[in-house]
């Protein structure tokens, strides 16, 4: 098959290069030269483990490239995805489609044949159905079908993801489009992976849903944890007596400062909007949102407590900054809330994170960045452990504790038992729901 992918951010990369290992011709299009410059130089613009190694094989076979010009690259395409950006509308927490209308308009124009316009962003219900309304518009001599196929990608393990999915959802109105679609997901169709082929409403509902269901089960257990902490249970036992319930289960289960990312955040917001606009207001949703923001100050004030009630004057260090391990991804991150307020009330901040520093400069302005925790936590009087990397989960507690001025652990992820971080020489350690 001959696919374009329209977009080069997380989603359209990800999917241009795992289609084109399927053995497709994909070529990748975006209007950011210098971001095609660097793919084209065998660079790749995100940190996502193995990407860039899969990218240059499928390069050197002649299956993937990548153009600034969509008009050739949609000529003579059996499916043309679109991955470009959704970002929530200010002032109405809406999905932005601007980019989405724009590129389906281009699409149109474009087309020299029958080509199933793929919508890959995440988009509101009732989008696909407008994208081929623009289409239609653009180039009523236009043969096409629209299809909606949502990602569920997770950042940090998103090849195993689209190689190994718990699912492929495509939404579609004919078979015509139906058949396209399954020839390009034919590799996974082969070894068994379920294929849901529904609606196109019910394929866009059925990212959001799930995204909110997960946010709504991450903000669970974060407010037991707070429970937890005045009836003086353990959020991680808790989780685990809870988890192993068949029908709960236990991912997403972990209690610590609060979801963020490129899709809770967003899409809740649009999932609540949606609700808004339909007179049928997503309560839960709505209430998901409102705790997560708690939480994360709920933060804020246990690292207070732990630096005697004041931030002033005080050396903190911090571990972790993006949203989640495995990725250079600072969207909606609890460290954007939480360092913030470290250094508006006069704490001098200390961070350290693999990949967080190319964002995070702009992003935490007033930190130092060092590269080695050691170093970040001489002298401190606190070390906030924020993000889980595997880099942070074997510490040489006993070398940490003697480098601080005033050794004490706010670990945030629950990464270490109490027991031994104070048998390690740390005076102080708060967890979360423990």
């Amino acid at each position: 098959m001959r696919i374009a992918m329209i977009g080069t951010g997380y989603v359209g990369l990800v999917s241009g290069v795992c289609f084109s290992d399927f053995g497709h011709d994909v070529i990748c299009v975006d209007k950011a030269e210098a971001k095609i410059q660097m793919l084209q130089d065998g660079k790749v613009p995100i940190y996502e483990p193995g990407l860039e190694v899969l990218m240059a094989k499928n390069v050197a076979a002649g299956r993937l490239s990548f153009t600034t010009d969509l008009a050739n690259a949609v000529k003579g395409a059996d499916a043309v995805f679109i991955a470009v950006g959704t970002p929530t509308r200010r002032g109405d927490g809406h999905a932005d489609l601007t980019y989405v209308m724009a590129a389906a308009e281009e699409i149109a124009y474009a087309m020299d044949g029958y080509t199933v316009v793929v919508t890959k962003s995440t988009v509101p219900v009732g989008t696909n159905r407008k994208v081929q309304e623009v289409v239609a518009a653009a180039n009523p001599e236009a043969e096409f079908d629209v299809a909606s196929n949502p990602e569920f990608l997770r950042e940090g393990a998103a090849i195993d993801d689209f190689m190994r999915p718990d699912r492929v959802v495509v939404g579609v109105e004919n078979d015509r489009a139906a058949e396209v679609m399954a020839e390009i997901y034919r590799p996974l169709y082969l070894r068994d992976f379920p294929i849901l082929t529904t609606d196109l409403e019910s394929a866009e509902m059925i990212k959001y849903a799930a995204n909110a269901f997960l946010a709504t089960k991450i903000t669970f257990i974060n407010e037991i944890a707070g429970l937890c902490e005045r009836v003086g249970g353990d959020v991680k036992e808790v989780a685990r007596g809870i988890g192993l319930d068949g029908r709960i289960g236990n991912k997403f289960l972990h209690a610590g400062p609060g979801y963020g990312g490129s899709c809770f955040p967003k899409d809740t917001a649009a999932l609540a909007r949606i609700g808004q606009e339909h007179a049928f207001p997503m309560q839960i949703t709505e209430t998901v949102m409102r705790v997560n923001d708690e939480v994360k100050k709920r933060m804020i004030e246990k690292i207070r407590e732990a630096c005697d009630d004041s931030f002033n004057g005080k050396t903190v260090a911090v571990l972790g900054v993006t949203f989640k391990p495995n990725t250079d991804d600072m969207r909606d991150a609890p460290s954007l809330t939480i360092v913030p307020a470290l250094i508006g009330g006069g704490a001098k901040v200390r961070v350290v994170d693999p990949q967080g520093r190319s964002e995070g400069e702009a992003l935490l302005p007033g930190v130092e960045w060092v590269e080695d925790p050691y170093a970040a936590a001489k002298d401190a009087d606190a070390m906030v452990l924020l993000t889980e990397w595997n880099e942070f989960r074997a510490l040489n507690l006993t070398q940490m504790a003697a480098e601080m001025k005033s050794p004490r652990m706010v670990d945030l992820r629950n990464i270490y038992s109490r027991d031994k971080v104070k048998k390690s020489g740390f005076e102080t350690y708060v967890g979360v729901g423990r």
